[in-house]
């Protein structure tokens, strides 16, 4: 039955981490919906698998794109220069970006944690994330509705990495989403929905890398400590794969399917998801 869970939840992590939906909410419901209460699941060990199982998915699918801006940034460094280079520039707005996401990942993780993965979960922390799913979803609605999404990947400039960075931030609360976040704020900007999506998935695997190196330092710690069970090292591997494979054909989805449709589907699909939350909150006292 562990196996099962962690290889649904792998798929599960792939898939939210990339659609606008919300991986950190659908990691805390599924089994507060299920009653999966084997802590493995929430452990330290298997939280680093989802992350790295993503972080791969993001670096194979782009690794032309990150082997030329990786080598573009370090050349602007030497060379001290950025100029007219787009790779220079937006390796830089990646980075850019990445500040804000940083100090609200440092500052907010440890309440953040105490909130949504204790056993069992406060109604008060599962209500307020209903209004984050449901929040986002409107603002998601309305970046979508009201936007021109005429301006491509390449014009993105530093004030658009700067909003879409401040808007990543908030994606810290289980329910607003990451890549939600970003692509709405890169929708309100202008940005077509493919070139919002592209850059949300690139900006995805700084942040990702450093949550990931932190728990994975953590975990190392806890290793060495000799305070790992075994089963936890157990489903290390299969929570990896199953996130890295469903991430990876998630981003090859929603690449192709944003170019041609809305993200209506995703909105309706909070509304739907938040509503399901609520009534099983209000149901259970």
């Amino acid at each position: 039955m562990l196996v099962f869970q962690s290889i649904i939840l792998g798929i599960v992590q792939g898939l939210a981490e990339f659609i606008p939906i919300s991986s950190s909410a659908h990691l805390v419901i599924i089994p507060w919906l299920f009653g999966w209460n084997n802590p493995t699941l929430t452990s330290l060990t298997f939280d680093v698998a989802l992350h790295l199982g993503t972080l791969l998915a993001v670096l194979v699918f782009f690794a032309s794109d990150w082997a030329r801006l990786v080598g573009a940034w370090f050349k602007s460094v030497f060379q001290f220069k950025i100029g007219d280079d787009p790779d220079r520039r937006m390796a830089w707005y990646l980075v850019l970006a990445c500040i804000p996401g940083g100090i609200s990942g440092v500052l907010l993780e440890s309440k953040i944690g105490q909130a949504f993965h204790s056993d069992p979960i406060p109604k008060g922390s599962m209500l307020f994330m209903v209004g984050a799913i449901a929040l986002l979803a409107l603002l998601l609605w309305l970046a979508d509705k009201l936007a021109t999404h005429r301006r491509a990947f390449g014009k993105i400039k530093a004030r658009d990495a700067l909003y879409i960075g401040l808007a990543q931030a908030f994606a810290v609360i289980p329910g607003v989403s990451r890549s939600g976040s970003t692509i709405t704020a890169g929708l309100a900007l202008g940005l077509e929905r493919e070139a919002a999506a592209r850059f949300s998935f690139l900006l995805s695997a700084p942040i990702i890398a450093g949550a990931g190196l932190k728990s994975l330092y953590d975990l190392l710690k806890q290793v060495k400590a000799g305070v790992i069970a075994g089963t936890e090292l157990a489903i290390f591997p299969i929570g990896f794969v199953a996130a890295a494979i469903s991430g990876f054909l998630c981003i090859k989805f929603l690449l192709a399917y944003l170019k041609k449709h809305s993200t209506a589907v995703f909105v309706w699909y909070r509304f739907a998801l938040a509503a399901l939350v609520l009534i099983v909150a209000l149901a259970r006292g």
